[in-house]
């Protein structure tokens, strides 16, 4: 079983802006998926196709691409394709998060979330 970092924002913010504001946990469902999958395993993008997302999300293919989507809207992914025919390559971002150079002196930072999870499972949630 291994630990991946989740930032709070994620589940904050996040879950209830998709979720309860845009009406759209499928779209929360794919971040969380993307996140997992990048982030969960120190990458900076997944190439992977909708049927690949909807197989192991368990989301339908239409369900995947609204959510990508709407992700992609909101500019919290990014899609990238080589060719018109090429599975894309999916970058999920962190606009919450500022960088360094460009952060207030004295903002307050969000404190990651650790979920246990062993792949198959929703995981647990630590602090």
């Amino acid at each position: 079983m291994r630990k991946m970092m989740i930032d709070s924002y994620i589940l904050d913010t996040l879950m209830r802006d998709l979720v309860g504001h845009d009406k759209a946990p499928s779209a929360f469902v794919v971040f969380i998926y993307l996140w997992r999958r990048t982030s969960g395993m120190r990458l900076r993008s997944l190439t992977a196709s909708l049927q690949e997302i909807a197989n192991d999300t368990g989301l339908s293919k239409s369900a995947v691409q609204s959510g990508l989507k709407l992700l992609s809207r909101r500019r919290l992914i990014r899609t990238e394709r080589e060719s018109l025919t090429s599975t894309p390559r999916h970058f999920p971002l962190r606009p919450w998060v500022r960088s360094r150079r460009t952060s207030k002196p004295g903002a307050k930072k969000q404190k990651p979330i650790s979920v246990v999870s062993d792949g198959n499972q929703p995981g647990k949630q630590t602090q």
